[in-house]
């Protein structure tokens, strides 16, 4: 079990604020308590095809000014165009191309972790054309970053999202065929929920490669802030702490339109809940 409660251990995070500056985010990061930060690599913050590494460092000054650390790059990669398992080539060389700049982009940011996901294959070819393509290009990925000495994690999505990694056997099935030990999961309580596992399937499956948590509220899915949505707080805690997980959590609310016109009290409700969970 890990010595530091789940709650400082929680990270900040600009999701929810892509439509306010990044100085407001980190601000407002820094006086919830929070030390780190998952940047999502979004315009008009961090968007991976403009970005320069003079940027990104500038970034980490902003952050650091306020006592904060980038933790996370995840750069925005559910939505066309990005698809590094697409049939079609050249969509698929140009996904790669992006993550290797992310890659060289959280260097520069200070983050020692890169957020990945399978892509999804074609809906109607079969499942493991895209699944093979998807080991290929996430193995790829996991390679480049381990010479920049980057650790990566890869988090099961809902259906509607991929085709490829949905469960926790998915995530451990991909996870032996590229055998990268900078390559971990991203157990997201949502995704999981919408799969039918639980964080004990999670651990089962998985054991310590589960490196990251996207800590969110969900009717059972959605992004929603804590106490919003239907899923049992109190039991996922619980969970995390029985099999000793020690690493960081993000609340990734996106959900109602709402959060985005003032996130910081959605953050400040689900921060109250997980502390008293």
């Amino acid at each position: 079990m890990s010595a530091t409660p789940l709650i400082d251990r929680v990270t900040g995070s600009n999701f929810s604020y892509q439509h306010l500056p990044l100085e407001k985010c980190f601000d407002d990061m820094a006086a919830l308590g929070r030390t780190s930060v998952e940047l999502w690599g979004i315009a008009p913050h961090a968007h991976v095809p403009w970005m320069t590494d003079a940027e990104a460092r500038g970034i980490r000054r902003l952050a650091a000014d306020r006592g904060l650390m980038i933790a996370c790059f995840t750069p925005e990669q559910v939505a066309y165009p990005v698809n590094v398992a697409s049939p079609d080539a050249r969509l698929r060389a140009e996904s790669l191309s992006m993550f290797r700049r992310a890659a060289e982009l959280a260097v520069a940011l200070g983050a020692g972790m890169l957020f990945l996901t399978s892509g999804r294959g074609g809906e109607g070819e079969p499942r493991s054309a895209g699944w093979n393509r998807a080991v290929d290009a996430v193995g790829g990925i996991a390679a480049y970053a381990a010479d920049l000495g980057l650790s990566c994690v890869l988090e099961p999505l809902q259906r509607v999202e991929s085709n490829l990694v949905n469960t926790a056997d998915d995530a451990a099935r991909m996870l032996d065929e590229i055998a990268a030990p900078n390559l971990g999961v991203a157990l997201d309580t949502v995704a999981a929920c919408a799969a039918g596992d639980s964080v004990d399937a999670y651990f089962v499956a998985l054991g310590d490669r589960v490196r990251h948590v996207h800590l969110i509220d969900g009717s059972p899915t959605g992004h929603l802030t804590w106490g919003d949505g239907t899923l049992p707080l109190g039991e996922i805690v619980a969970a995390l702490a029985r099999h000793g997980y020690a690493g960081l959590a993000t609340v990734e609310l996106f959900g109602d339109g709402s959060y985005a016109l003032d996130p910081r009290p959605a953050l400040e409700r689900s921060l109250a809940a997980i502390a008293t969970a």
